[in-house]
């Protein structure tokens, strides 16, 4: 039977705090790691305690930063599993809150690259055995990208708890755009089955050519309610302005933004200050400090991930499932 005697947890920038918090909460310690950059720009990065014949789970949130480009840390992260193989680890897993790419993953013009599934080949080429990430763009697509197992964790329950704090009135979950409906269902079930009480459930239209965004019909009624805009990430901010728009002009009482990615460019912090938003919560898969947000920081609460990713990884250490473990009990 496993123990935590054979399972080691590394984590690689920028991932080292969302790291700690994980192993605390699993009853662990994160194993050392050497990484060494060098002038020319290359880098080395290694184990630092040994790994053969163990169950070796690798955690980076593969997104970019001031700091560092995406390209970076995935390829770092390549080089990593590479070493870990070539020091004889039994298993390795990939622990990727966020997954760089996973928005591209279909065609949209001629010769269009499919982005997507070049990264599944490129973590499937450096030998890992497994991935497991939370709330991916397009779960059929990343599925379906990966020769080797997925797992997608979720942060419904999360955002279902903190739905609880608001007052005033029923609530209506809002799909920013019709690419996020089932989202928002999902939601909208969860919360229905945490309150006991009925639920409204909305989208708002959106049509994207040459890069102009153009909205469109809103379906819903949110008329004296609390809308929830639910989306998988914030980039700029301003697909969420613009459904908060809609469900003010349509009498909503309160509007508040929910996102487990927190992506933030430069400019989401002017944008998502709008007085549009009362607040916004995004969970802690990409760091929120790595941008300066302004006044919208006041309005920002993150909640943490690594309760959810403890329990994640314990089921696939002890070979159980990762879906029937996480239904076991909601957190409170």
């Amino acid at each position: 039977m496993a123990t935590t005697d054979d399972l080691s947890l590394f984590a690689l920038p920028p991932s080292e705090a969302l790291g700690r918090s994980i192993a605390a909460d699993y009853g662990i310690a994160v194993s050392p790691h050497e990484l060494r950059r060098f002038d020319d720009g290359e880098h080395k990065v290694r184990p630092l305690s040994p790994v053969r014949g163990r169950d070796v789970y690798v955690l980076c949130s593969l997104h970019g930063d001031a700091t560092e480009s995406v390209n970076d840390r995935l390829c770092r992260t390549l080089f990593f599993l590479g070493a870990l193989r070539d020091a004889g680890a039994r298993r390795v897993t990939v622990v990727a809150p966020y997954l760089c790419y996973a928005r591209k993953d279909r065609r949209t013009n001629p010769r269009d690259p499919v982005t997507t599934r070049y990264v599944a080949r490129l973590i499937e080429a450096a030998d890992a055995d497994r991935i497991v990430t939370i709330d991916v763009h397009n779960r059929a697509a990343y599925e379906n990208a990966f020769r080797i197992p997925t797992e997608n964790l979720e942060a419904t329950r999360l955002f279902v708890e903190r739905c609880r704090a608001f007052g005033g009135g029923g609530l209506a979950v809002v799909s920013p755009d019709p690419g996020g409906f089932h989202r928002a269902e999902a939601m909208r079930d969860a919360l229905e089955q945490a309150t006991g009480s009925t639920v409204e459930l909305a989208m708002l239209g959106k049509h994207r050519k040459g890069g102009v965004v153009r909205t469109e019909a809103f379906v819903g009624d949110v008329e004296g309610r609390v809308a929830v805009i639910v989306d998988d990430m914030i980039v700029t901010g301003t697909t969420l302005v613009r459904a908060a728009d809609a469900c003010r002009k349509r009498g909503a009482i309160a509007v508040h933004a929910m996102a487990t990615h927190g992506a933030f460019t430069a400019a989401a912090g002017g944008v998502l200050a709008s007085p549009l938003i009362d607040s916004i919560v995004v969970t802690d898969s990409i760091a929120p400090e790595r941008v300066d947000l302004g006044p919208a920081r006041d309005k920002l609460e993150v909640l943490s991930i690594a309760p959810l990713f403890a329990r994640a990884i314990s089921a696939l250490h002890h070979e159980r499932s990762v879906t029937e473990v996480m239904e076991e009990r909601p957190w409170a």
